[in-house]
């Protein structure tokens, strides 16, 4: 693969563990993989004067030593963070070679693609089965501090390195999740994060048989394995399909290509890439019609990047998509190295179109059937320091409240009142799972609700969205 030319359509800046959004195409030779020269000697000998000089006074006169590479990489992050783009970034030798090595394999960290929002570090989406999910972390939940030091005024690159880490390791993160007035603390332990990236079943319900393939993100295999899934899934009978990209944060852009081409006919574009100068050109398929089944496509607010092309790409086509509005990336970068060490910048070149034309970028894909989860699959993690008892009220006992009722404990109320309907119900949960009966939330009783309630999301218990899309698809 050519990485001279790499384009990215991925949320990060920086690795936490998840990868890189990228989009590479070296098969073509249009404008979305025109080599970029390097450009020499732009600026004036003024301007280029005006940095020399400064470089040769700290060097100079600094009261400390400073290291030359140092300068040099601080000036390119400087000159990138005026863009004031998130996406926008200088990756060292060493960035690039986990950029790499995430395009083609497993890798370790905590499972979780962040990208810089209003100037914090926010959570695009966990990976299905990573630390990251398997703690409950969630879509716009927002990285104040890592291991208790403060990422306040780091740019998204030092945040990651920050965040990522050895397998094994442990790493404290604190949290804001919107909606809730107190930020906690969570701990997560390193970890490998599977490459595995499309999920196929089947829904029978003794009248037809729809199938399902989940996408968890976009590598450099999934289209090859989506095809494959497809067609044992065809081999079937299905009746219909749904596409279920849901916490999809992006990935490579040729591979979502691959997908769509087996969807979106020859008559329409799947995608337009647009430049500088606002010239547009539209992707077509060589496809001759739609498949003969109906299908749907999945969202949720942790749809980004390539799962928006996908998704956008598809309701335009006229098919049903379910959901949330998604995170609305619409930008796509180019990769481009800068020296023999491996180090490159990643700087935005263009912007995606939908196929009527449409920008996404900070706006989302809008489903066609938009729907919302149960309200305990937003709870937040169980931050407990002193037990939650009668009479308490605050957040806290809310976020219980809540789950609680999703496990099927009556608490009367979910309002943050600890009354004694509440109690009871903290005895119930208590007893049937073997804890000691107080009615009262310690840090035990906290961490096995919340164990469980994450159990149940992961088991697709209640999915609303996805009994809608089973529910739509044939009407």
């Amino acid at each position: 693969m050519l990485l001279a030319a790499a384009l990215v359509v991925g949320c990060l800046g920086g690795l936490v563990g998840l990868k890189l959004g990228q989009a590479i195409d070296d098969s073509k030779s249009d404008e979305k993989n025109a080599d970029v020269p390097l450009q020499q000697n732009l600026l004036e000998p003024k301007q280029m004067n005006k940095i020399s000089q400064t470089y040769g006074l700290i060097k100079e006169n600094y009261l400390e030593d400073v290291d030359d590479e140092e300068l040099i990489e601080g000036a390119i992050q400087g000159m990138l963070q005026t863009l004031e783009d998130p996406f926008s970034s200088y990756m060292d030798a060493e960035t690039m070679e986990q950029f790499n090595e995430q395009i083609e394999s497993s890798f370790e960290g905590i499972g979780a693609e962040v990208s810089m929002v209003n100037g914090v570090v926010t959570i695009v989406s966990p990976i299905k089965d990573s630390p990251a999910e398997e703690a409950g972390l969630r879509p716009n939940d927002q990285i104040l501090s890592v291991d208790n030091e403060s990422v306040a005024g780091l740019d998204l690159q030092e945040a990651v390195d920050k965040i990522r880490g050895k397998r094994g390791s442990e790493v404290d993160l604190e949290i804001k999740r919107p909606g809730v007035s107190e930020p906690f603390t969570v701990t997560l332990v390193r970890e490998e994060i599977p490459v595995e990236t499309v999920y196929a079943d089947v829904h029978a319900d003794g009248k037809r048989k729809t199938g399902i393939l989940e996408i968890t993100s976009f590598s450099e295999q999934t289209a090859e394995e989506f095809s494959k899934q497809l067609e044992k899934l065809e081999k079937k009978g299905i009746d219909g399909l749904i596409i279920d990209v849901r916490g999809n944060p992006g990935g490579v852009l040729e591979t979502v290509e691959d997908v769509l081409k087996q969807f979106i006919p020859k008559d329409m574009p799947y995608i337009q890439i647009a430049n500088k100068q606002g010239h547009k050109t539209p992707y077509y398929s060589d496809l001759q019609e739609k498949k003969d089944y109906p299908i749907s496509v999945l969202i949720d607010e942790g749809s980004a990047s390539a799962s928006e092309i996908l998704a956008v790409a598809m309701k335009e086509a006229g098919y049903d998509v379910v959901g949330r509005t998604s995170f609305g990336k619409g930008t796509v970068q180019q990769a481009i190295p800068i020296d023999e060490d491996g180090s490159s910048i990643k700087m935005t070149f263009y912007k995606w179109l939908s196929p009527k034309g449409n920008w996404i970028n900070e706006k989302g894909v809008e489903p066609t059937i938009e729907v919302d989860q149960p309200e305990y699959y937003y709870t937040t993690p169980a931050d407990i320091e002193e037990p939650l008892v009668y009479d308490d009220t605050g957040d806290r006992v809310k976020n219980i409240q809540v789950m609680l009722d999703g496990l099927g404990y009556d608490t009367e109320r979910t309002d943050g009142y600890f009354n004694r309907a509440t109690e009871e119900a903290v005895k119930a949960f208590q007893s049937e799972h073997d804890l000691e009966v107080t009615g009262e939330v310690d840090a035990k009783t906290a961490g096995l609700i919340e164990s469980k309630v994450i159990e149940k999301v992961r088991n697709g218990d209640d999915d609303r969205q996805m009994e809608k899309a089973l529910e739509a698809l044939y009407h």
